[in-house]
């Protein structure tokens, strides 16, 4: 097989035993990571994998990879860091179709030098490839106003488990033909396809940005705060709720805290956040500061990066899904939670779109605490109505906490697409939900 594959991709891009030791996951060794250069080369690969029934996990930048079910069996690793070309940029057209081994700092670079940017903003982003982003659905704050990756795919090509390369959607923006099988990829974690190519629609760099930071005594006025808002005449590209432990990791000062961003024209975005003093300062805030440029990417870098410490420091990150109007109260329960069993937690929200990020932190953390934590955990938000799922967590917790919630009746659905696409089952298998 590892002959096969050099005749493939070529001898250099082919990595075996100890060069593979940067790609184990989970404690579990690849027999063979792959660089390929090409579509072309992914197709072959993967035709390779299919016929002899060997497993294979797409990876980008790596940023991801931690979300999902340890997998039983790492047989190749296919690397997409060659694929990191802009194939056509259309700035008339607000569209560009580019590999998507692109990291999306450096896609943003590429668009910035003609006024134009991709309004997506998740975490590591000079690390995270576009494949990977959309792959995992990720976003960040910005997704209150600009939407997530579904919103800004247009068109999609993909590599089959069995070699076959095909594409959907199309490269403009009005395209309403057919079934819109790009979105079917985005969030799959890899399960369907591989991503090689994407079109996605841009936006002009905004005149001016800023980051207005208000503290509050209560994460429950904080809360009322955001609420009051989304309510409101304010158009925020960005509305972040922040705990105290979350205000403490960032070196902060408060019980809670509220992040709001504006972007737009100057006079709008000096009016909206002249107004938002005057709209939050009956609702308990403390104290506000409005931050632009260097000092704003600091801050915003530093929310992303909060989970995101070195492993001696983050104990386990879960995701929460929930109505906005919950998040409040749901975050203060689980700060409670974590205390409890001895261990400190920062917890941040969406707070326009109900999604939390609940972080442990603790020197040594036990697995005992972090495992019952989790657990807690889920019963609230599930009690509420809510999902969680565990993105980030050692393997000895994993193999005591599921990393997904109980599938409902929609997983026959998805385990028949699955079986449709990846029939020999090769493409990051039993990492998903329900097994998949």
């Amino acid at each position: 097989m590892i002959d096969k594959l050099r005749s493939l991709v070529g001898d250099p891009h082919v990595l075996t035993g100890i060069e593979c030791s940067p790609y184990v996951l989970e404690g579990r060794a690849p027999e063979a990571v792959v660089f390929p250069g090409s579509k072309e080369e992914v197709a072959a690969v993967l035709a390779l994998a299919a016929e002899q029934r060997i497993p294979v996990m797409p990876w980008g930048g790596g940023t991801r990879l931690g979300i999902g079910m340890p997998p039983s069996r790492v047989g190749i690793v296919l690397g997409l860091r060659r694929l990191n070309r802009i194939l056509e940029h259309e700035p008339g057209d607000l569209t560009a179709t580019v590999e998507t081994g692109i990291t999306l700092g450096a896609l943003q670079a590429e668009l910035g030098k003609r006024g134009q940017w991709l309004s997506l903003d998740p975490p590591g982003a000079d690390r995270s490839t576009l494949g990977g982003i959309l792959a995992g659905d990720a976003s960040g704050p910005r997704r209150h106003l600009y939407g997530t990756c579904r919103d800004l795919l247009i068109g999609l090509a993909v590599v089959t488990a069995e070699g076959s390369v095909v594409r959907g959607g199309g490269k403009v923006v009005k395209n309403v033909a057919g079934y819109d099988l790009p979105k079917l990829f985005v969030g799959s974690f890899g399960t369907l396809g591989v991503l090689v190519e994407a079109t996605v629609r841009l936006r002009p760099v905004p005149d001016e940005d800023r980051l207005v930071a208000a503290s509050f005594h209560r994460l429950k006025d904080a809360g009322m705060a955001a609420r009051a808002v989304v309510g409101s005449d304010l158009i925020p590209s960005a509305l972040e709720l922040l705990d105290g432990g979350a205000l403490r990791a960032l070196g902060l000062d408060g019980g809670a805290g509220l992040l709001v961003g504006f972007d737009g024209v100057r006079e709008q975005v000096e009016w909206q956040c002249a107004e938002i003093g005057r709209l939050l300062a009956p609702l308990g805030m403390t104290a506000s500061a409005a931050l632009d440029g260097a000092e704003r990417d600091a801050r915003w870098r530093s929310l992303g990066d909060l989970s995101r410490r070195g492993t001696e420091d983050v104990a386990a990150v879960m995701r929460w899904g929930v109505l906005p109007t919950q998040l409040a109260e749901l975050m203060e329960q689980g700060a409670t939670i974590a205390q409890k069993n001895g261990l400190r937690a920062a917890l941040t929200a969406h707070a326009g779109v109900g999604i939390a990020t609940a972080a442990l932190f603790g020197d040594g953390a036990g697995a005992d605490a972090v495992v019952a934590t989790l657990a807690e955990w889920r019963t609230v938000v599930n009690g509420a109505g809510g999902h969680a799922a565990v993105e980030r967590a050692p393997l000895a917790v994993k193999e005591r906490v599921s990393v997904w919630d109980e599938p409902g009746a929609a997983v026959r659905i998805m385990k028949a697409i699955k079986e449709r696409l990846d029939p020999g089952g090769i493409l990051n298998p039993g990492r998903f939900v329900g097994g998949i």
